[in-house]
C-alpha cells in the first residue's frame, strides 16, 4: 500500500466510509509491521533491530484499536471472522 489509498473515498457511501477508513487504518498498520520487522531482520545493528521491533509492537496495539472500532461498526464482519475462526478449528483438528 505505502501511501497510494487503493480507493477514492469520496465515492463511497457515508453509512460506509467510516469502515472503509477504519480498514484502510488497517491496512496501513499492517503494512508498518511488515516494514518495520522486514528492515529488523535486514540490519545487523542491535539498537536499530530492537527500535524496529518495538515500533512494529506498537504498531500491532494500533491494528487492535481499529479492529476494535470496525468490528463495533461492522456486524456482518463480526459473524465472517467468527466463521473464519471455525473453519481454521476444524481444519486444524481443535
Amino acid at each position: 500500500m505505502f501511501a497510494k489509498e487503493p480507493i477514492d473515498l469520496k465515492k463511497i457511501s457515508k453509512e460506509n466510509s467510516d469502515k472503509e477508513i477504519l480498514r484502510l487504518a488497517l491496512c496501513a498498520e499492517l503494512d508498518a509491521i511488515n516494514f518495520y520487522e522486514q528492515m529488523a531482520e535486514y540490519t545487523d545493528d542491535e539498537h536499530i533491530k530492537m527500535i524496529l521491533l518495538d515500533v512494529a509492537k506498537e504498531e500491532k496495539e494500533h491494528v487492535g484499536e481499529f479492529q476494535e472500532l470496525l468490528l463495533r461498526r461492522d456486524k456482518e464482519q463480526v459473524e465472517e471472522m467468527e466463521e473464519g475462526k471455525e473453519e481454521v478449528r476444524e481444519l486444524v483438528g481443535e
